[in-house]
């Protein structure tokens, strides 16, 4: 039986390894990530551009998770780089569409080859990954429900 005192420890709380699971992952993508000149937020952003081609900003902030003062300066840089349109919505200027580059679309190519270096990064079985996606996603959609 835990005493409420044991409840702080560092070693007996679940949300710490994810964290430190969280930032090693990221930073396992940092090489691979470096030679396409993205950072990794902005390779979420293009994952989700190579799959639906065109997005709204609060499109991709909903599928990503993060707020438009998050996302908008990261849009920036990435047209400021070549690899993503913004376009305002002529019949609603509020609405900035997000589409890929010619560029960008270019770059889906070199990327292709990111999953497989991660996986084998990473040195667990495919069915040990699909296992830790499912548990992580059951978290955070308990999570994001409330």
């Amino acid at each position: 039986m835990s005493t409420q005192e044991d409840l702080l420890k560092l070693d007996n709380q679940v949300c710490f390894p994810l964290y430190a699971l969280s930032r090693e992952i990221t930073n396992h993508y940092r090489p691979f990530l470096d030679e396409l000149d993205l950072s990794y937020p902005q390779y979420l952003v293009m994952m989700l551009l190579w799959e639906y081609k065109k997005l709204s900003v609060s499109g991709i902030c909903d599928k990503l998770m993060l707020d438009t003062g998050t996302l908008t300066p990261l849009l920036k840089r990435m047209e400021a780089k070549g690899l993503v349109l913004r376009q305002r919505n002529s019949s609603d200027e509020r609405v900035v569409t997000i589409t890929l580059s010619d560029k960008g679309k270019a770059l889906k190519k070199a990327a292709s080859a990111i999953p497989d270096k991660m996986i084998e990064a990473m040195g667990l079985s495919m069915e040990e990954l699909l296992h830790l996606k499912q548990i992580t996603t059951k978290i955070l959609n308990k999570t994001t429900q409330q």
